[in-house]
């Protein structure tokens, strides 16, 4: 699994982006492809946990507008998870 943390900025594009950004997140959850994903409670960033691998979530980045650097939104990192318990 894959886990993405986001940052985001107060740029307005980042609204403008969210309802078709959030679209996708619905279709690829649906698809298996995303196990879960959510604002920190601050609503500084995002983290999103995804069961692809490296390759095509580099293709699902690309995808996303919301992931552009002109959408306000910042990939603070991407790292390998290998859970214990409970997925």
């Amino acid at each position: 699994m894959l886990v993405v943390e986001l940052a985001f900025t107060p740029a307005p594009e980042r609204l403008a982006a969210r309802p078709a950004h959030r679209e996708t997140l619905g279709r690829l959850h649906a698809e298996g492809k995303l196990f879960a994903a959510g604002p920190w409670e601050d609503d500084q960033g995002a983290m999103l946990l995804f069961a692809v691998g490296r390759a095509e979530l580099e293709e699902i980045l690309e995808a996303d507008p919301y992931y552009r650097r002109t959408s306000g939104v910042e990939v603070r990192a991407i790292r390998e998870w290998a859970p214990l318990v409970g997925v």
